[in-house]
């Protein structure tokens, strides 16, 4: 396709997408304090943009905050991040009431929501930042992580290897201001209309979980 066409092309797909997209309620976390009975999870899978909102469409999470995790360096930046160097995932820090959504129906919705047989890259988002991590904080949630792993290997979901990380949590560092709620606030950037919105659509269509309304 010459040059000239493409670049029509893609404004046109974009158009079409933003348009498409105008209507659609993007889920918002809720700021507040802890409640005592929330319980934290941690997953990495590739932009945390994406993340956050999948996991703040569910019935049972309160909010979802766009962070760093996984690595040794302390106080992370985007820029450290990005480059690599820190050995930090993009991560969200998942706050939920077990009373109505269980960790395990969490992880069902990490592995739903990405495609776990990327190593260190989710589509066109490449890096060891974009790596799939599945955090434990105890026992029972490794536990229930390698049970779903297990379970999508036997039934062979994936013609690739899972190369998801289950990693013991430790720390969690919150990402800078202007990356909470991104795709609220800018839902007309063109990598959320045609990228971000899209896959989260997908996932709505396909996993089978309680939605917000």
């Amino acid at each position: 396709m010459r040059p000239i066409l493409a670049i029509a092309a893609l404004l046109f797909f974009s158009g079409c997408a933003l348009s498409q997209n105008k209507d659609l309620k993007i889920p918002e976390g809720i700021k507040q304090k802890p409640a005592a009975n929330e319980v934290v999870a941690y997953f990495s899978e590739g932009c945390f943009w994406h993340t956050e909102i999948v996991f703040q469409s569910l019935t049972g999470v309160r909010d979802a905050i766009s962070g760093y995790a996984g690595g040794n360096e302390k106080d992370p930046d985007y820029e450290k991040v990005s480059s690599g160097e820190s050995g930090h995932a993009e991560t969200v820090q998942v706050y939920y009431d077990p009373s109505k959504i269980s960790f395990e129906t969490l992880v069902k919705a990490f592995f739903a929501s990405h495609d776990p047989t990327q190593l260190n890259r989710q589509g066109n988002d490449v890096g060891s930042q974009y790596r799939s991590i599945a955090f434990y904080s105890n026992d029972n949630e490794q536990k229930i992580i390698e049970a779903e792993l297990k379970k999508l290997k036997n039934e062979k979901k994936y013609n690739k290897e899972i190369v998801t990380e289950v990693k013991s949590f430790k720390k969690f560092y919150p990402a800078e201001d202007y990356h909470q709620e991104y795709i609220l606030h800018h839902s007309s950037n063109p990598y959320v209309a045609n990228v971000s919105i899209p896959d989260f659509l997908r996932f709505k269509k396909e996993f089978k979980g309680n939605f917000k309304p």
